[in-house]
């Protein structure tokens, strides 16, 4: 293995643009770590925060962008457990995935699903550990109960609206065009609400309001949430696209019984990320085995053209999960 690898730095703050090919020294495997050859590299938002010097990583974690890839076990550290040299995986990762070998905890990496590919395995951790916490952990999501998922065609949503239908939810999704609602509907959305000529509001108190509402968008539309929740409902807010700062009657939370609660993943503990990881393995994985969830592609970029990946992503006309080839 070489001593030197390819990876994308993040030069300084700004637009995509300013994401360089580089060379770094290969990362060692710490105690508890395996270090990955990466095959792809998932591209999600919190990596253009980062570059847009919005969201630092937390201590200890690599400077590089990418937190999630898929990937072949080339070192083990003392104390990492359950993983050997030359095991396909894929990985949740504190930072670093942008780059030809990255480090992350044993405990955070699960198999490739049989019969998956490498490209689609890398598109697993970020979005399914993001759903499965905050979902059906943090939002106790319930069989027969009506969920709303904002952003319907991005990474999590199409994640969202799949785990949730398959766990027999009934789940309304907003999008921006019709194609994207179709998207929704195609996936086991009962009603895609397309958010430029239908108040999302109004579609659900129809329904009779939403039990649980997962939310990436903030600004306007927390009061607009609360108006939406059901008796007893929940809202869990895991971005702000629109900003954090809003004015809200806390009123009607009262009135109706509300929980508002939300998370962040990537500054969490490894241990509670390897709990998750173990949820997902006990209850998800064996669905994307039978092929009854996928995740959704939209497009892939060479490593060096991380640049036009953001590019992509920041022009919000992806559907699904946008990847970088790395070694695959």
């Amino acid at each position: 293995m070489s001593q030197e690898m390819r990876a994308v730095e993040i030069s300084q703050p700004g637009g995509p643009e300013i994401l360089q090919l580089t060379t770094r020294p290969v990362p060692e495997a710490a105690t508890g770590q395996v270090v990955l050859k990466v095959a792809y590299a998932g591209v999600n938002r919190p990596d253009a925060l980062q570059r847009a010097g919005a969201y630092d990583p937390p201590p200890g974690a690599s400077d590089l962008p990418g937190l999630e890839c898929s990937g072949e076990v080339v070192a083990v550290g003392a104390g990492a457990e359950g993983l050997s040299v030359g095991d396909k995986v894929c990985a949740l990762l504190p930072g670093g995935g942008y780059a030809e070998y990255v480090s992350t905890p044993a405990a955070h990496c699960l198999p490739v699903p049989n019969g998956m590919g490498m490209k689609q395995a890398a598109c697993l951790p970020e979005t399914f550990y993001t759903v499965w916490s905050n979902v059906f952990t943090r939002g106790g999501l319930k069989a027969g109960e009506r969920f709303l998922v904002h952003g319907g065609s991005s990474g999590i949503g199409t994640t969202a609206i799949q785990l949730a239908h398959a766990f027999g939810a009934r789940v309304f999704a907003t999008a921006g065009s019709d194609e994207k609602c179709q998207a929704c509907l195609d996936l086991g959305a009962e009603k895609a609400i397309n958010y430029r000529d239908e108040d999302f509001v109004k579609a659900m108190r129809a329904e009779g309001g939403a039990n649980l509402i997962l939310d990436m968008v903030g600004g306007d539309y927390i009061p607009r949430n609360v108006k939406a929740l059901a008796e007893d409902g929940r809202l869990v807010q895991i971005a702000f696209l629109q900003g954090p700062v809003v004015e809200l009657n806390f009123a009607l939370m009262m009135v109706k019984r509300l929980t508002l609660t939300g998370s962040t993943l990537r500054p969490q503990s490894d241990l509670a990320k390897a709990r998750i990881a173990q949820d997902l393995r006990e209850a998800v994985w064996p669905l994307l085995e039978a092929g009854k969830v996928a995740p959704v592609m939209d497009s892939e970029f060479e490593l060096a053209d991380a640049a036009a990946a953001h590019a992509r992503m920041e022009s919000s006309g992806h559907i699904g999960k946008i990847v970088l080839k790395v070694s695959g």
